[in-house]
């Protein structure tokens, strides 16, 4: 259930252009897209589609070379590093590899009390900020006694992906961006990690936002689903009307793709 209808963050022509002349190289091309307060949406593609560049430009880390990006329904201002800042506290976002996403230098302890002071919390009493943090990190199933003074690369890549998601939760931001979050872990950590973005979903009405290439896993999550080749949206809609009756060609290849147990495989074009 969407519990507003209005776009959050949106797009019109948005492109992402590499290079000049014969080496540039169109990442994304003209892309519109409407994204709703408390939606789930993924984005699917290949390797290659564009969707990571995409993912990158609505988090503020690349320029767009063309087209407007919106939020709240006001084209984005992020010229300066305040206005980035201030933007960045309503969008936060979850990546493929843990291990890359921390500085090998801060402890547990540094990372989670960056997320209070980003939130305005620096002159809290310190009991306050343990309080915060431990209930971050009970959250996700970690103790926070048990963490303090270590360091990110002490855990292990769940634990370290739970940790990223208690930041998550002590930032509460309007928009989660998750890209390929749970493809570097086992299945049953993956589980996991889906469901408590789902229950964070659930409990703060945060719009989050998939990059995968994992149509089961779009299937499963989200309300609307976007499909991405070459750079371009080539269908999107409900999570239903996309994956169960798919009308462009790539979209079916996709879906194809997925091995079914009760299915022989299909290896000659492996």
């Amino acid at each position: 259930m969407l519990n507003e209808r209005f776009p959050i963050l949106s797009g019109k022509g948005v492109t992402k252009i590499f290079g000049l002349g014969r080496q540039k190289t169109v990442a994304v091309d003209h892309v519109d897209f409407n994204f709703y307060a408390g939606e789930i949406i993924s984005i699917v593609g290949e390797s290659g589609s564009g969707k990571t560049t995409l993912a990158k430009m609505l988090l503020g880390l690349i320029s767009h070379t063309e087209g407007d990006i919106f939020y709240h329904e006001k084209k984005r201002d992020i010229s300066s590093q305040k206005k980035k800042q201030e933007y960045w506290k309503g969008i936060q976002a979850i990546f493929q590899d843990p291990f890359s996403s921390y500085n090998i230098f801060n402890k547990i302890d540094s990372v989670l009390l960056d997320c209070i002071y980003m939130r305005g919390g620096r002159g809290l009493p310190h009991a306050k900020k343990v309080e915060l943090m431990t209930e971050a990190c009970s959250f996700v199933n970690l103790k926070f006694e048990e963490l303090t003074n270590k360091y990110p690369f002490e855990l292990s890549g769940g634990q370290m992906q739970r940790l990223m998601i208690a930041r998550i939760f002590l930032l509460k931001p309007k928009i989660l961006l998750a890209d390929e979050p749970t493809s570097m872990i086992d299945a049953s950590s993956r589980a996991t990690i889906l469901d408590y973005l789902l229950k964070l979903r659930s409990e703060t009405g945060m719009t989050t936002i998939f990059i995968t290439h994992d149509i089961g896993l779009a299937y499963y999550v989200s309300d609307t689903v976007y499909i991405m080749e070459r750079g371009k949206f080539v269908e999107h809609g409900s999570a239903d009307e996309v994956i169960l009756t798919p009308r462009n060609e790539y979209t079916k290849r996709l879906i194809s793709d997925v091995p079914k147990i009760y299915e022989e495989w299909d290896l000659s074009t492996v």
